[in-house]
């Protein structure tokens, strides 16, 4: 019942209705929304069905809805961006929503017609085509997300789901923008364990990080550097990136094992590492590996991938008493072909070789 011949009506915002555009200059990151959304609904009889495109607007959901007690809920990150002659591209929305349904999969939620919701979203971006800023940098970043919505209490699946889409002009994720951050290695919380929900993009993943995050940022630092459950030494990701290290001219990251996000920008640098010929590895890394390379002088580089900020260098991780500077606290030049090379596919200025870039309208 993934509805592939499933209907969506248009509902157009009123003038009454329409939303104040932001300041481009400052448009921080998720604080504003465009003027529609998408909607659709799904339920054990029906499968998917009453998907529409409206107006921005608030939901009315019962105070039992499940979501609210038991957790169901998943979500997404994508980017529109405006490009070159006034064209509109998504990057790799596919993925997204193949993604979605494989954290679906996970938490025992209906998964969505990919085909049906890849036109609702470009039908949304091009109905909110005016919210694509064009200031260089910024884009209008999507957020899909299912909830469970049966009023039902006691611990089982919903029947009952509903699915969105909103829209958000963002700037920089960072509010150091494209300069190195600094991170902080928790070895005291965890984030995900084997056999658990690490690989699903869903809420509870992200509760569960926010006091670590919240005490990192007490001590001065952008965001937190997970490691194992198990043995607390094996590197996973940071809070909101994959992450990546040069050592020695080899570009490492973990490997998936369904305790960290198969990231799409993850993937895609190291498909882009391939390309440019460089050691490319998957592996498990230790912290204690990172020490001694940036002890012997071998650690080049260290950034995070991620959809909200693309990449993200890192000058600086902290490890319990350790100050571990990458780079002198500089940007790499790795980093930055790797950025380069990523918003100018996503922006339509260079060759897109494999088909990542996806036009709208």
């Amino acid at each position: 019942m993934l509805g592939t011949d499933l209907e969506i009506v248009l509902h157009k915002a009123t003038g009454e209705q329409r939303r104040e555009k932001p300041d481009q200059d400052n448009l921080g990151f998720g604080q504003f929304f465009s003027d529609h959304m998408f909607v659709m609904h799904w339920n054990r009889e029906k499968g998917w069905h009453d998907a529409r495109l409206q107006p921005y607007q608030d939901f009315s959901v019962d105070p039992a809805a499940m979501v609210f007690h038991y957790g169901q809920a998943i979500f997404e990150g994508l980017k529109a961006y405006r490009g070159k002659d006034d064209q509109i591209y998504l990057f790799r929305p596919r993925e997204n929503l193949e993604r979605l349904n494989q954290s679906a999969l996970r938490m025992c939620m209906p998964r969505v017609p990919v085909d049906r919701t890849l036109q609702a979203l470009k039908a949304l971006v091009y109905l909110d085509r005016d919210w694509v800023p064009d200031n260089e940098g910024a884009t209008l970043y999507l957020r899909p997300t299912m909830i469970a919505t049966e009023p039902a209490l006691g611990l089982r699946p919903s029947e009952e789901y509903l699915f969105f889409v909103i829209n958000s002009p963002v700037g920089a994720y960072y509010s150091e923008g494209f300069n190195p951050v600094k991170i902080y290695v928790e070895d005291t919380y965890v984030r995900a364990v084997p056999g658990g929900v690490g690989e699903a993009k869903t809420a509870g993943n992200y509760a569960a990080s926010v006091k670590a995050l919240t005490e990192a940022q007490r001590k001065g630092y952008s965001q937190v550097l997970w490691l194992d459950a198990v043995e607390r030494k094996y590197i996973e990701e940071v809070g909101t990136s994959n992450i990546f290290f040069v050592i020695n001219g080899e570009l490492i990251t973990p490997p998936l094992g369904g305790t960290i996000l198969p990231g799409i920008t993850r993937d895609s640098v190291l498909q882009l590492g391939r390309d440019w010929g460089m050691q490319v590895s998957e592996r498990p890394i230790t912290i204690d590996e990172v020490v001694a390379a940036s002890e012997d002088g071998t650690l080049q580089e260290v950034f995070g991938s991620g959809t909200a900020a693309v990449i993200s260098p890192i000058g600086e991780l902290r490890y319990r008493d350790r100050s571990i500077v990458i780079n002198n606290g500089e940007t790499g030049e790795l980093s930055r072909r790797f950025f380069e090379e990523l918003q100018a596919i996503q922006y339509g200025h260079r060759e897109d070789p494999h088909g990542w870039r996806v036009r709208v309208g």
